[in-house]
């Protein structure tokens, strides 16, 4: 019982040593930011994809 004590609060020792690293949350940062701007690229694709189609999609005559 005593071991894990120990253990949990070596764990704990560690994680508040990792959240105190400036690096981490600058890190953090930069990911947040790469990511919205892939997402905004994604969806700026897929609106380009889905007009495209709809323009062509409208050209086509349905009449017989």
């Amino acid at each position: 019982m005593l071991a894990q004590l120990r253990f949990l609060v070596l764990m704990l020792h560690v994680r508040i040593a990792r959240a105190r690293r400036a690096e981490r949350g600058a890190s953090m940062v930069e990911w947040v930011i790469i990511t919205a701007i892939l997402a905004a690229l994604a969806l700026s694709v897929g609106y380009l994809i889905v007009d495209k189609i709809s323009s062509k999609a409208s050209t086509i005559n349905l009449d017989k």
